[in-house]
């Protein structure tokens, strides 16, 4: 793969641009942290740890065109607990800088597991959100041994189809045609107002929540090269009844990606050992939305000793 000096950003302007948007985010990060770029044969991988020294590890993977800064609602809570590693995939926005093109999820599981022998972490609680989510599973289907426990929030794909309108925005978040359209041809108001149109569809109610990612997305949607990104995919019926670690999935009532009942009624009856949690006054921005009952649910579901 060709880089630059300023890979995986369009310019040194851009790349400059973007670390000062990023850096000014990172002040919100509510606890003590080291950050660490890890080497792996996909690049450099950006983690941010917090929690005890000795503590059980929890690793954090956030959503799509998202970076670790996500998990900002949750870190405080997690980290009081555990040895909390919240990860920039390697193939998005943030501060990871890939060297090899991710075609699929067999790239992500491989890249998660060289990250984590580079961190020597084994008994492994994962969580991930939406896209993080989906990446999670994956994982789970291939490196169960590595793990304690999962937690999936409001995966994306994974459980059920997603519908026409979420698929149009997965396509316009994951092929460089349309961000390049949006990013490069698009004026950078009228793109806003686009951004703005889509996400509420996803994030109706918490206009703090949204506003924050559109700001961070059209930033980082400037600055960096656009890529095609993997299209998260359905696990089959086989797959999601063979994950026998605990798991835990966590959707809210008015979650936009599928109907969140629905989800539900087929994880009972095709994988009856992952627990369901309805969140109710929330969709997909239940991160935000409902924080200290996600993060109740969570600690619950990881400090529960295993039978």
């Amino acid at each position: 793969m060709e880089t630059t000096q300023y890979h995986p950003f369009k310019s040194s302007y851009a790349r400059d641009r973007y670390l000062k948007s990023y850096h000014h985010t990172e002040e919100f990060w509510p606890v003590p942290s080291e950050s660490r770029m890890v080497e792996t044969s996909f690049g450099q991988t950006l983690v941010r740890i917090n929690g005890p020294e000795g503590a059980a590890p929890v690793v954090l993977l956030h959503g799509i065109c998202c970076t670790s800064l996500m998990w900002i609602p949750q870190i405080g809570a997690l980290s009081q607990y555990f040895r909390t590693f919240a990860i920039d995939d390697i193939y998005d926005y943030g501060g990871s800088i890939y060297t090899k093109t991710i075609y699929g999820s067999s790239d992500y599981v491989n890249w998660l597991d060289e990250l984590f022998s580079a961190l020597q972490l084994n008994h492994i609680n994962l969580i991930g959100m939406s896209y993080g989510g989906w990446q999670a599973c994956q994982y789970a289907l291939s490196f169960a041994d590595r793990l304690d426990k999962i937690v999936l929030i409001a995966p994306a794909a994974t459980i059920l189809l997603p519908n026409f309108c979420a698929r149009l925005g997965f396509t316009m978040f994951t092929l460089p045609s349309m961000r390049i359209f949006f990013s490069a041809v698009m004026p950078e108001h009228f793109f806003r107002v686009q951004m703005r149109c889509m996400v509420k569809y996803y994030i109706k109610e918490d206009k703090k929540a949204m506003e924050s990612f559109i700001d961070s997305y059209a930033t980082a949607a400037k600055c960096f090269k656009p890529k095609t990104v993997p299209n998260p995919t359905v696990l089959q019926d086989s797959e999601l009844s063979s994950i026998k670690i605990p798991a835990l999935f966590i959707v809210g009532e008015n979650e936009r990606i599928y109907p969140a009942q629905k989800a539900l009624r087929h994880l009972e009856r095709i994988a009856p050992e992952i627990k369901g949690i309805l969140i109710n006054g929330a969709g997909h921005d239940l991160l935000w939305k409902q924080t200290e009952l996600v993060n109740q649910k969570i600690l619950e579901f990881l400090q529960e000793k295993i039978n």
